[in-house]
């Protein structure tokens, strides 16, 4: 590699370090606190204590642009870290395992979102794209799902900037709700993993909300998750199909952009898991990447309170809220009587 390359490399390595250190160390600081109140009091954990500093602050005093990289990157980055770590705590059958118990939850739940969004949007007057993208923002995996879709239907940036707005509003209620329902249920670490896995919108969320049911419920929760993040691949396929049938399709879906469609960090975490299946790592090892994993949990929670923007959210109006919030109560209830129906559900 020629030495002006290297140069260049390295100053732009430089200016992203720079540029992310001062948000990053305010979301490790909150890490800290959160982790130490998550040792006081057990049944709390890190999680909670993050997410709520992070939102205490930002309603307080929104965060310095300054830092908004560094918060940002935490956010997004460092959570997809932690979900790549969590590999280390499953087997690759365990993996299809639990994809395949989760299957019928999965499915029933976003069928029954997808086509209430259509349905219940419409009555509202929410528009066409607008709530094409709270429906797969709460049928798949929150903003992530949002951003793969928002291409393809030819979304506009206000559009997106609602739709992850309602969105995020469900996700920081998910962490104080779900576990409530999980308790008022009696329900095992196992049922709330599959319970958490396919109701809760966006990963970070599921994350936190299964990681202050229990470890056994966290490691679950995720590989239902990561099976559900999957779904942005077909969904995606078929709005192309219907965009194209319109005549209006704003970016063609080559084979390239599908493999883009799938997030790295799904990716790695299953190279971790299958590397974990045939791979014995030092009990200590694994426990330090497992502590680890928790961590960068509740640093990532912790940028995401910080981001937490209550003037976007009244920005979408009420329309938008009240489409997501009816969808994420069917999306609830379709979870846990489909679990009923099929005996996940004591």
């Amino acid at each position: 590699m020629p030495a002006a390359t290297l140069t260049t490399l390295s100053a732009r390595l430089v200016h992203r370090v720079t540029q992310v250190t001062p948000g990053a160390a305010l979301c490790l600081a909150i890490a800290a606190v959160a982790t130490i109140i998550g040792r006081l009091v057990p049944v709390v954990g890190s999680a909670l204590p993050a997410v709520v500093i992070g939102v205490t602050i930002a309603v307080v005093r929104r965060p310095a642009s300054r830092l908004g990289a560094g918060i940002a990157f935490s956010a997004r980055f460092l959570l997809q870290c932690a979900v790549v770590l969590l590999g280390f705590q499953l087997s690759l059958q365990s993996i299809l395992e639990v994809g395949l118990e989760s299957l019928p939850v999965m499915l029933s739940s976003l069928a029954v979102c997808l086509l209430a969004a259509w349905g219940i949007g419409r009555m509202l007057g929410v528009a066409e794209r607008l709530r094409t993208l709270i429906g797969v923002g709460t049928g798949i995996c929150g903003a992530s799902a949002i951003a793969a879709v928002a291409p393809v239907i030819g979304a506009a940036s206000a559009e997106v900037s609602y739709a992850v707005s309602t969105i995020f509003l469900f996700n920081i209620l998910a962490i104080a709700v779900f576990p409530a329902i999980g308790h008022l249920l009696h329900m095992d670490p196992h049922a709330f993993g599959l319970f958490a896995g396919t109701a809760v919108n966006d990963t970070s969320s599921v994350v936190a909300v299964a990681s202050m049911y229990g470890a056994a419920a966290l490691g679950f929760a995720v590989v239902v998750k990561l099976v559900r993040t999957l779904m942005i691949v077909p969904i995606s396929v078929g709005l192309a199909v219907v965009e194209a049938r319109k005549g209006a399709t704003p970016q063609r879906l080559t084979p390239g952009r599908v493999v883009k469609l799938v997030p790295w960090f799904l990716v790695g975490f299953l190279v971790v898991a299958v590397a974990n299946s045939f791979v014995d790592l030092p009990g200590g090892a694994r426990d330090v990447l497992v502590e680890g994993s928790v961590f960068l949990i509740a640093t990532a929670l912790a940028g995401i309170g910080l981001s937490t923007d209550l003037r976007a959210v009244r920005r979408a109006g009420w329309r938008p809220l009240l489409l997501g919030a009816i969808l994420w109560v069917l999306v609830m209830g379709t979870s846990l009587i489909v679990m009923w129906v099929t005996g996940a559900l004591s």
